[in-house]
């Protein structure tokens, strides 16, 4: 205890030097804490986004599928399972036909994925609902009269329709290849355009009834993934298809998370590093300065490691002050972007990752801890690391000031 008011009474009397290295503490915790807690934010937020969006709560992929390889798409549909035809009709279960197609706005051609989905499904939020529209006759006069007769809905994300300059109402021209290789083109026209923060859910993409996707590729009744719902679980194993567990389909963008933290913690360093400078070189003046003070402390009684405790506390106090008044700005500074967020900049939905347009962090208990921790230890040892000179200090030179 005494050495805790010793030294608390030593850092007071320093002044401005121990103000300024407590705030530079301070601002490294404060800084540390709002970066991972955006980072933990992202994560929780696009963990949450994919869940509803795209992934559910696991998938089954028909054995020949690969999402990183379109070539696999012509041979990755089957027949539906009766067990996955049992639990779709259920509707804990959703399948999904996928197509390669190419799209025609105003002329042009553009690559896409071509996707069947039951317009009555509730597994994922895709707006598949707005497919529930008959067909509508095309209007005499215009262009593409005459030659369909009929358009199909699709509903399509806001990546797609800035990509193809679509919006609700549009009409516009796709072709597909069948499973026999024929090709085929019909008229689409834009029922829905969704805002989904998960690209890979609307980048390159429509969606359209499944049946009619079924019936445009002459494969009735088959599927190439199917999306399980919440709260369902499924132990068989289906012949020709493979599960993938929500954990494996998070497995990219938590490995990328992690990297994100690692990336970032360079820079953690790197202010630590000079934090911990200027606590090492306060500690080496000071010892310096007070020779005469610890001759004085050993003549009245106290041990060489008694002097050590008492100069390391105080360089380790730094620290604790640092809590103190981070936690007087900090607290305030976190709640606000606790509130408001943090908005990403523009551009970066295009990045090809799940990121909202605002970001809200997340500050575990664990990661203020750790980070308290973490600050704390390491600047008890680069306080300990001068104060050892002093164990070699004979109390008479000490008294008379001299320099070893």
């Amino acid at each position: 205890m005494i050495a805790f008011k010793l030294a608390f009474r030593n850092l007071v009397g320093a002044g401005l030097r121990t103000w300024l290295n407590v705030f530079v503490l301070s601002f490294i915790y404060i800084l540390i804490i709002w970066q991972y807690g955006i980072l933990d934010g992202w994560n929780h937020q696009a963990n949450k986004d994919m869940k509803a969006w795209e992934v559910g709560n696991g998938q089954y992929w028909q054995e020949n599928y690969d999402p990183y390889d379109f070539f696999t798409l012509e041979e990755s549909h089957a027949k539906i399972p009766e067990v996955l035809q049992k639990a779709s009709s259920e509707g804990v279960v959703t399948p999904i036909l996928i197509s390669q197609a190419s799209v025609y706005p105003d002329g042009r051609i553009q690559s896409m994925l071509l996707k069947g989905i039951n317009p009555d499904q509730k597994v994922i939020a895709v707006p598949s609902a707005e497919l529930n529209v008959e067909s509508e006759a095309m209007p005499a006069g215009s262009p593409t009269a005459g030659r369909t007769g009929h358009e199909i809905p699709v509903v399509i994300g806001r990546r797609m329709a800035k990509s193809c300059k679509l919006k609700v109402g549009d009409v516009t021209t796709i072709r597909w290849r069948d499973i026999n290789g024929t090709f085929d083109a019909a008229e689409v026209k834009v029922a829905k355009v969704f805002n989904c923060n998960v690209p890979n859910v609307d980048a390159g993409q429509m969606y359209i009834p499944i049946e009619k996707l079924q019936e445009m590729m002459q494969a009735p009744d088959e599927a190439t993934m199917f999306i399980i719902g919440k709260d369902f679980e499924m132990n068989e194993t289906v012949s020709g298809w493979e599960y993938k567990d929500y954990d494996f389909l998070m497995t990219e963008m938590n490995e990328m998370m992690k990297m994100k933290k690692v990336g970032g913690s360079f820079l953690y360093v790197i202010l630590l590093l000079l934090a911990m400078l200027a606590i090492f070189d306060t500690q080496v003046l000071s010892i310096f300065r007070r020779q005469k003070e610890i001759g004085t402390y050993i003549a009245m009684g106290m041990t060489r490691g008694q002097v050590v405790s008492l100069f390391t506390v105080e360089g380790a106090m730094h620290a604790i002050l640092a809590v103190i008044l981070g936690a007087i700005y900090g607290i305030p500074f976190l709640l606000w972007q606790l509130k408001i967020g943090y908005t990403m900049p523009a551009g970066s939905d295009d990045f090809g990752l799940a990121i909202a347009e605002t970001i809200f962090p997340v500050y575990g208990l664990g990661l203020i801890i750790t980070t308290v921790l973490l600050v704390l230890i390491i600047t008890t040892i680069v306080s300990y690391m001068p104060a050892r000179k002093i164990s070699k200090m004979k109390p008479t030179d000490a008294l008379k000031g001299k320099i070893q």
